[in-house]
């Protein structure tokens, strides 16, 4: 593929993988290899339409030439002549257009050599493959001298083929079921199969979804530069608020309101299943259940804030809360009430969600972050989604809890995206340029907090009480007969 190219141009078209920007990774957006295959393939049928020009005009070339056999005899100048230079004037055109259809089918033939790779690596993946890769242990090993915990690339090579031979073992037949739809959507298995959600068909109680208290607390203006730390910022914000906190922004952006959701990550300490629908079992709702109950609150909280019909929004998570953020920008229900514009994840498991084609998402991964890989599936290389992998090390702040590993610390994620806001990169450009084309350059915002609940997960359900079965009287021994 690399060394196709049309005669006289300036050099080999050639595909580039991620790119690099200081400590940055990138992958996706406009500068993604997906992008770069759908301008080729854009090339390849415009090549297809010029080849189709041509061959009409070598028709038409081919009729003069046999419309000038009778001169052939005239005077060499007028006759011969004239039959040698439109002839060679058909094969030119000929030789253009055979060259034209070439290039054509060989760029197709690359996007489909790079599908089967991909798909091949996506495999590979599911049954450990890559764990034998003396690369990835190296990084591993350099990355366990930072922090006891495995890293990103090792919790998502390893969450594939567990999570799938769980599947295999507990339930066959959901296995082959998941695995046939993945293939026809060319997903990693992992990605779409809800594990947490009970292989043998059904939850535990306390995993259930169950329907979303939302009570308004709080309305203040706030100042706010809608950038990518602050949106982080206030992440950060209202997770310490309390349990089960959502925030709602109003922003003015030129006369047009556009308004900002922020979902806090996951908040340990309290009754798993309980009330809080941020604990650990909302990490199953999200990823099992697609944040249905969530949504519903998120929409209401909305509505309460005065989001009008069809307004634009933005959606932040850090964690589990970049999961449900993922989910409202591909929730039909929601996106028939509200413009999803935007979503901004940090340290989320959100591979297998598929956002509407018309939202732009950004997802800050670090390297030596497991939470981003524990779907067992890497982001897509899509021309909406850009995924920035954080490379710099960084260890746990003396004095401070280990926690689940120094990667996944928000405030590691708030510094890379001001190494994202500061980026030439085209990716990164193009994807916050939307961001700032929803936000506007900030000011004065509104936030409007909300605390949303739900009821405790019912208790076991009393069985039938058991009755007493009628016994017959007792029957006298043998010696009593005796007797």
């Amino acid at each position: 593929m690399a060394e196709v190219t049309p005669s006289g141009s300036g050099g080999p078209i050639q595909l580039t993988g991620p790119a690099v920007d200081g400590g940055l990774e990138i992958r996706g957006g406009i500068g993604g290899i997906t992008f770069q295959l759908e301008e080729l393939m854009g090339g390849a049928e415009k090549l297809d339409d010029l080849a189709d020009e041509l061959t009409s005009v070598e028709v038409e070339v081919h009729q003069i030439w046999k419309d000038l056999g009778p001169y052939q005899n005239d005077s060499r100048p007028s006759g011969t002549g004239a039959l040698q230079s439109v002839g060679e004037a058909q094969w030119s055109v000929q030789a253009v257009r055979a060259e034209l259809q070439g290039i054509s089918s060989q760029v197709r033939a690359s996007k489909r050599d790079y599908e089967a790779a991909e798909a091949w690596a996506s495999f590979s993946r599911g049954i450990g493959g890559g764990l034998t890769s003396s690369e990835t242990l190296r990084r591993q090993a350099g990355d366990l001298g930072l922090g006891f915990v495995p890293n990103r690339e090792v919790a998502e090579l390893v969450t594939g083929p567990l999570a799938t031979l769980a599947l295999l073992a507990v339930s066959p037949e959901r296995f082959v079921v998941a695995l046939g739809a993945d293939l026809a959507a060319g997903r990693h298995v992992v990605s779409a199969v809800s594990l947490l959600n009970g292989a043998a068909g059904r939850s535990a109680r306390i995993l259930q979804p169950r329907p979303v208290t939302v009570d308004r607390k709080e309305t203040m203006p706030i100042e706010f530069d809608g950038s990518l730390a602050a949106l982080l910022e206030r992440a950060r914000i209202i997770g310490e608020r309390g349990e089960g906190y959502v925030e709602v922004i109003e922003v003015d952006n030129g006369g047009q309101k556009a308004y900002v959701v922020v979902i806090p990550g996951t908040q340990t300490g309290g009754e798993i299943g309980g009330v809080n629908p941020f604990d650990e079992a909302g990490i199953v709702e999200g990823l099992g259940h697609n944040s249905a109950e969530i949504n519903a609150g998120v929409l209401r909280a909305l509505q309460d804030a005065g989001a009008e019909r069809g307004a634009p929004v933005v959606a932040v998570g850090y964690s589990q809360g970049g999961i449900h953020a993922m989910n409202l920008a591909a929730d039909e229900l929601f996106l028939k009430e509200y413009d999803m514009k935007y979503v901004l994840t940090a340290g989320s498991p959100v591979g297998g969600i598929v956002p509407d084609a018309d939202v732009t998402a950004l997802h800050l991964e670090h390297r030596q972050d497991w939470v981003p890989g524990t779907d067992g599936t890497p982001n897509p290389d899509a021309r909406n989604r850009v995924t920035v992998t954080l490379k710099n090390p960084v260890t746990t702040p003396a004095g401070e809890e280990f926690g689940i590993g120094p990667g996944h610390r928000l405030s590691n994620y708030t510094e890379g995206a001001r190494l994202v806001a500061a980026s030439d990169d085209p990716s990164l450009m193009a994807s916050t340029a939307v961001l700032a084309g929803v936000l506007g350059t900030g000011g004065t915002a509104t936030a409007t907090r909300f605390a949303l609940s739900r009821p405790k997960a019912p208790g076991p359900q009393p069985g039938p009480v058991p009755r007493p079965i009628p016994q017959p009287p007792p029957r006298p021994s043998e010696i009593d007969r005796a007797r």
